[in-house]
């Protein structure tokens, strides 16, 4: 039995994305992760090797957190796949800046598959069942070769998938279109709700700031703005996250502006942040915070690297990783928002690591 076959795995995709309480998500997503490592080892020969010299998860350790970790910059050093390479349908990368190297994360079919349920299930928790005119803060451009393209453009694709009239807010040479938005907006101006999408940096520089040098206004109010990516460009550029909520109100009218953390080393597994503004993990994965000097597990409200979990690397040891950003854990199953499971915070990336979001690495032209 593949770990897709999995009972376990059939259960999750027909419950409510937050609706497993602590005990019963340990049990589930333990079984799940254990045999996808088993399965990686089985299919995965350099995963094999490194976790025979590692020795699988430290000894000490049990539950999720017993579940060996590869660190996320290994992708950019090494392809690891559990299929056959003639199985391989779609093959992302990771964004980087020039001259970085980039992950490259190899998906089959039933991978694929499996991401897009998945996420299918959280963007309906999020924008209901319905499809809404969406309206997409990048250029058209970036959607290039289908079968091998960077995350951002991987994000753009997937996100489209739940709305409709997808409508690209910049031109080719990255400048805002607004005759094309004002007909997205005419045509669609009985629609209850329109799904804006864009990268967080991208957001900043090519819709609100264009927008408040031309003292221009867009009209929506309608909207859901799902934004990600990263916050280190808008850090360094002294925007906080309550700036960018204000500007958004100022020129665009947009009230529901809602952030999510996510990688393309695990495409498909998304944290969605509350109406608290908290980011949640859903009950198709978890998060764990180690200690950077030791990679002990923290408790909650303590500051560590943050390890991501998800059953959906099938076709790539990827279901365990160690990322580069450091972040809290706020809490578990008693967020005000009423959703189960643990929630979270991202702070910033660990010293030294480079820059890697889709919009923290998105190079503007001079």
């Amino acid at each position: 039995m593949t770990p897709l076959d999995a009972p376990d795995l059939s259960d999750l995709l027909t419950l409510p994305p937050y609706g497993l309480a602590a005990a019963e998500k340990l049990a589930c997503l333990g079984r799940i992760l254990d045999e996808l490592t088993h399965f990686h080892r089985a299919h995965c020969p350099a995963y094999r090797r490194m976790l025979e010299v590692l020795g699988g998860g430290a000894p000490d350790e049990s539950g999720l957190a017993a579940i060996p970790f590869l660190p996320v910059r290994l992708f950019k050093d090494m392809e690891l796949l559990s299929v056959e390479r003639d199985q391989v349908v779609k093959t992302l990368t990771s964004s980087g800046t020039s001259g970085q190297a980039v992950s490259r994360i190899f998906l089959d079919r039933a991978t694929a598959a499996l991401q897009s349920k998945v996420l299918a299930r959280l963007m309906g928790d999020l924008l209901g069942q319905q499809r809404h005119p969406m309206l997409v803060i990048d250029t058209p451009s970036v959607l290039k070769d289908r079968a091998a393209f960077s995350a951002r453009g991987a994000g753009i694709l997937g996100f489209s998938l739940f709305g409709r009239d997808v409508t690209y807010a910049l031109d080719d040479t990255m400048q805002l279109d607004l005759p094309r938005i004002e007909a997205f907006l005419e045509k669609h101006r009985e629609a209850p709700t329109l799904f804006v999408f864009g990268f967080t940096f991208m957001v900043w520089r090519h819709l609100v700031q264009p927008l408040a040098a031309l003292g221009r206004r867009l009209p929506l109010e309608r909207g859901v703005l799902l934004h990600g990516g990263g916050w280190k460009k808008l850090a360094d550029a002294a925007v906080a996250p309550a700036a960018f909520r204000s500007a958004l109100a100022d020129h665009c009218g947009l009230q529901r502006v809602v952030d999510y953390y996510g990688m393309v080393e695990q495409t498909g597994s998304i944290y969605l942040a509350c109406e608290r503004g908290h980011l949640h993990a859903p009950i198709f994965s978890d998060i764990l915070i180690r200690d950077p000097r030791d990679f002990a597990v923290l408790p909650a409200g303590r500051s560590g690297l943050i390890e991501v979990l998800s059953v959906l690397p099938q076709s790539y040891p990827g279901h365990a990783l160690l990322t580069e950003d450091l972040g809290t854990l706020l809490g578990e199953d008693d967020c005000l928002c009423g959703r189960l499971g643990r929630y979270f915070s991202v702070e910033r990336r660990a010293p030294r690591a480079e820059p890697r979001g889709c919009s923290d690495t998105y190079a503007a032209p001079a």
